[in-house]
């Protein structure tokens, strides 16, 4: 039964693409639902970022499955996805594994070791667990991914530094002014990386900050945060909060463009003498391309922003090695949990069924000589918890060792034992299919 990773990032499709394929936020659960009622998917998560979008599942078997997460994206976005072949990658086993955890990690960052990614496969996750399409692989598997992204950003070097997706937008938007002393800034979006981005400009002199956001309570809490200088805007005061700023930067999970060629060349009619600067790091973009033509408006996307802090990550290249060793350890760590499935059904049924018939003597023994001191009766039934555990020791410790270094030869024992035994614990168990991971 295979594992797989099927995506598209930033390495393989540009923002225009990401975006054409892009989920509406609010629709994640509702689709991991929908995903998980495809026959060969056994279990599914989705990871969508501003640079990539991934399905990590487990599958009945590798062409069907593989297959069936095409189509799913076919049929639940109701569009053209023909090109994404050409943008997409296929996964499998531990190369999906590695893969996962270099995500989690920041390795496959747009930037290095950036600090949104470990939060963002936190929130796959618990999307997943809230639509119940998750089972033990999945869950084993992003437990682990979390734990060795914290363990990197812990005990290395790669996330030093505030240098973020948000930080660098803040780093573009200074490249193109010089001194953000004095200058107005809008923030349209109130979420994680507006957030981040609206404390950039707060701690690097920006005069007057306005978040804007669908939500006008979170704009609101956003800007108490900030203090003097802040304020919340609503989404009807658009224009008017574009004819005061020199920087906008944009991050919202909107389906369609927030800024158009219409309502930035209003806002522009009333300022024709003063640039205005705009950074777009939403995907979808917030921020129609056409915008750019417009006299006085400059304006970046996503993609544009990798090369801003290239300079500034040396000391989280340097730790990249060690990330590297990290990252093995917990690869090789799930691998061995993962092809040890095999054994747990017997192992777990046989310890069942041998402890069953040890508390059933001991009643009829008990039932037999009432006489028994209570201190006897302890010592009997220490006597057969050992008896028990000595008896099966030896088989259970070699079937889990065997699982690991050869699972074909396993399974074979695994059945043997389940028929001698009569434990039927291998009838329709998914970790006995005869695809491996």
């Amino acid at each position: 039964m295979p594992l797989v990773c099927l995506g598209l990032s930033h390495h393989t499709a540009p923002v225009e693409v990401r975006e054409r394929h892009a989920f509406a936020p609010p629709k994640m659960v509702e689709a991991l639902v929908a995903l998980h009622d495809y026959e060969a998917v056994r279990e599914a998560l989705m990871l969508q970022t501003c640079g990539r979008l991934e399905l990590y599942a487990e599958l009945d078997d590798y062409e069907d499955g593989v297959g069936q997460l095409k189509a799913f994206l076919g049929n639940f976005r109701h569009g053209d996805v023909g090109d994404m072949d050409s943008y997409m990658y296929t996964l499998l086993g531990t190369e999906a594994v590695e893969h996962l955890f270099r995500v989690s990690t920041g390795l496959d960052s747009m930037l290095i070791g950036e600090a949104e990614i470990l939060g963002q496969v936190k929130d796959a996750y618990v999307q997943a667990q809230r639509a119940r399409s998750v089972g033990k692989t999945l869950n084993t598997l992003f437990r682990a991914a979390l734990e060795a992204g914290k363990s990197a950003r812990t005990h290395t070097a790669i996330a030093e530094d505030s240098t973020s997706i948000a930080g660098a937008a803040v780093e573009c938007a200074k490249q193109h002014v010089a001194d953000l002393a004095g200058k107005s800034v809008l923030v349209i979006g109130a979420g994680r990386m507006g957030a981040v981005a609206a404390r950039r400009f707060k701690a690097e002199g920006a005069r007057d900050i306005v978040v804007l956001n669908r939500s006008h309570k979170r704009a609101q809490e956003v800007a108490d945060e900030l203090g003097g200088g802040a304020r919340a805007a609503e989404v009807p005061g658009l224009v008017d909060a574009l004819q005061a700023a020199d920087l906008v930067v944009t991050s919202t999970g909107a389906s369609h463009f927030i800024l158009t060629p219409a309502n930035v060349a209003e806002a522009m009619l009333a300022r024709p003498q003063r640039p205005m600067f705009i950074v777009d790091i939403a995907v979808p973009r917030d921020v129609d391309p056409e915008v750019a033509q417009i006299d006085g408006v400059g304006l970046v996307d996503i993609d544009a922003l990798k090369g801003v802090v290239d300079g500034t990550l040396e000391k989280r290249r340097e730790a990249i090695p060690l990330v590297e060793e990290i990252i093995t350890e917990h690869v090789e760590r799930f691998g061995q949990w993962y092809h040890s499935r095999v054994a747990v059904p017997v192992i777990a049924s046989l310890t069942q069924k041998a402890e069953a018939i040890r508390e059933a003597e001991l009643e009829r023994l008990f039932a037999r000589c009432p006489d028994l001191t209570e201190r006897q009766r302890m010592l009997v039934t220490g006597m057969s918890l050992t008896i028990v555990s000595k008896l099966l020791h030896s088989a259970i410790v070699r079937i889990r060792d065997k699982a690991v270094a050869n699972r074909a030869e396993a399974l074979s024992d695994a059945q043997i034992l389940d028929e001698l035994f009569e434990l039927r614990a291998l009838v329709g168990d998914p970790s006995t299919s005869s695809r491996d991971a």
